[in-house]
C-alpha cells in the first residue's frame, strides 16, 4: 500500500515497486483511509510519504508496525529525518530522507524484503512452537487423568500414551485427546 497526498509521489512509488515485481499496489491519500483499508486486509509493504493531509504519518506508522508483520517505509522531509527515525526505528519502520532518488528507494525495499522474510520465517516457527506446547499441555492433562483415575504412575502414564500412539499410528496429542473425551465427559 503506499499512502501519500500527491499523485507525482504516487506514481513514483508505484513505477518502483511495479520494477521490484510487486503486483498487487493499492494506494489512499490520507492516514484515515490507510486506517480503515487495514482494518479490512493485511499488507506486506506500507509506504507513507509524510507528511500527509490528516496526519504526519509518523503515528501511522507506528500502528501499522506494531499490528502486524507489514514493513513500514516511511519517507520524510529531511530537516525531521533524525528526529522521526529516532522515534520509529524502536517499532522497525525504515525511514527514508526526501529528496528521494530510486537507488535509495530500491536500498529501502531490499532491506524490507529482507525483514519480511525474516519476520514470516520467525511467524511460522512461532506457530509450530505454540503448537507444540499445546500438545505437551494436553498430553499432561491425559497423563493426570491416567494418574488420577487408574492409579498409573507419571512414567506408567508416559509409556501408556507412548504406546498407545505408536500402536494406532497416531499422534501422543491424537491418545492424549480421546483419554480427555473417555475421562472428562
Amino acid at each position: 500500500m503506499i499512502v501519500s497526498n500527491t499523485e507525482k509521489s504516487i506514481a513514483f512509488f508505484t513505477q518502483v515497486l511495479q520494477s521490484f515485481s510487486v503486483s498487487r499496489i493499492v494506494t489512499v491519500f490520507s492516514c484515515s483511509e490507510a486506517r480503515t483499508l487495514l482494518l479490512e486486509q493485511d499488507f506486506d509493504l506500507v509506504v507513507i510519504n509524510a507528511p500527509l493531509r490528516d496526519e504526519s504519518g509518523e503515528s501511522l506508522s507506528r500502528h501499522i508496525a506494531t499490528k502486524g508483520i507489514s514493513q513500514v517505509i516511511l519517507v520524510v522531509k529531511s530537516e525531521f529525518y533524525d528526529e522521526i527515525s529516532d522515534v520509529v526505528e524502536d517499532y522497525g519502520v525504515i525511514t527514508i530522507e526526501k529528496p528521494i532518488n530510486k537507488n535509495h528507494f530500491w536500498l529501502a525495499l531490499k532491506l524490507a524484503k529482507a525483514a519480511q522474510n525474516k519476520l514470516k520465517s520467525m511467524q511460522v516457527e512461532n506457530t509450530k512452537l505454540l503448537q507444540k506446547i499445546e500438545d505437551i499441555r494436553i498430553v499432561d492433562r491425559a497423563k493426570c487423568i491416567l494418574i488420577s483415575y487408574l492409579n498409573m504412575s507419571e512414567s506408567e502414564a508416559h509409556k501408556y500414551i507412548e504406546r498407545q500412539a505408536m500402536d494406532t499410528r497416531t499422534t501422543k496429542r491424537a491418545v492424549a485427546e480421546g483419554v480427555l473425551k473417555t475421562y472428562e465427559s
